[in-house]
């Protein structure tokens, strides 16, 4: 009899154990109460357009922005390069912009796709805060496959992790 007691016991004591306590609820204090803004989902950010049958160039007065090893945050002269190039899309509306997103030759080709694609939404997002219609703005990322220096220095490694912008600017008729 004693050693049905004893199991029970046991059983008793582990079922306690394993099913604990309920967690409890955290309650937050007035001035923690999200505001009417913060309890509002953030709005959809714009579905990119199609790449497909679009021919994106080099405009000289789009400047190429840089990135730290390993990194896809914008610097300080990144932004600053941003928002001047928002002043010449500001004067066309018309354009069509392709963000490219590259790195240096160091790390795997998946690596370098997934950073090189960080770089582009960074920068593509840079500049829907800025006022560009996210619709007009497309990303894509090259990873180390398109270099545009190929010597195995410091210094030509920092020229090729960039974020590049290119517009499809319509023809004229």
């Amino acid at each position: 009899m004693n050693a049905s007691y004893f199991r029970f016991g046991v059983i008793g004591i582990l079922a306690l154990a394993l099913t604990g306590c309920p967690p409890k609820k955290q309650v937050k204090k007035p001035e923690e109460q999200p505001t009417k803004e913060e309890q509002q989902e953030p709005p959809k950010p714009a579905e990119e357009p199609s790449l497909r049958g679009k021919d994106y160039k080099e405009v000289p007065e789009i400047a190429i922005v840089y990135f730290d090893l390993d990194q896809a945050t914008l610097r300080a002269d990144a932004r600053d390069v941003l928002e001047k190039n928002y002043e010449i899309f500001k004067q066309h509306d018309d354009w069509e912009a392709l963000v490219e997103g590259h790195c240096d030759e160091r790390g795997t080709t998946e690596y370098n796709l997934g950073l090189g694609q960080k770089r582009a939404a960074v920068i593509r997002q840079y500049y829907m805060t800025l006022g560009i219609n996210g619709a007009r703005i497309a990303t894509i990322s090259y990873g180390k496959e398109s270099p545009i220096c190929t010597e195995h220095t410091e210094d030509c490694w920092s020229k090729n992790r960039r974020g590049a912008t290119k517009v499809r600017v319509p023809e004229t008729k």
